[in-house]
């Protein structure tokens, strides 16, 4: 088993060791179950907004390039992003430029 070592009763993890309870109750008078950390679950929803963040990020240039060709689409695209979070269509159907 893996147990975190503490400097003191405040519970500041100085070291992980991995040996078996009665060594680390032995040796260490501070100790704690080590519990493995596990990622956060991110849901439809906040996966389709971290993209759609990342679509308005990387088209925020051509906003102030009235010369840019596809300027206009550009910007009815950003609009749909924008709305998208609101509509029927999300998460499931991304916007399209």
């Amino acid at each position: 088993m893996k147990y975190n070592i503490l400097d003191n009763a405040d519970g500041n993890v100085i070291n992980v060791i991995e040996a078996d309870a009665e060594f680390v109750a032995k040796h260490y008078e501070h100790y704690e179950l080590y519990v493995e950390p596990t990622a956060p679950q991110l849901t439809a929803a906040e996966i389709a907004r971290s993209w759609r963040n990342v679509e308005l990020s990387s088209t925020d240039y051509i906003v102030p390039l009235t010369d840019h060709p596809q300027h206009a689409d550009y910007l009815s695209y950003r609009i749909l992003l924008r709305n998208w979070p609101s509509t029927d269509s999300f998460p499931t159907t991304r916007p399209e430029l």
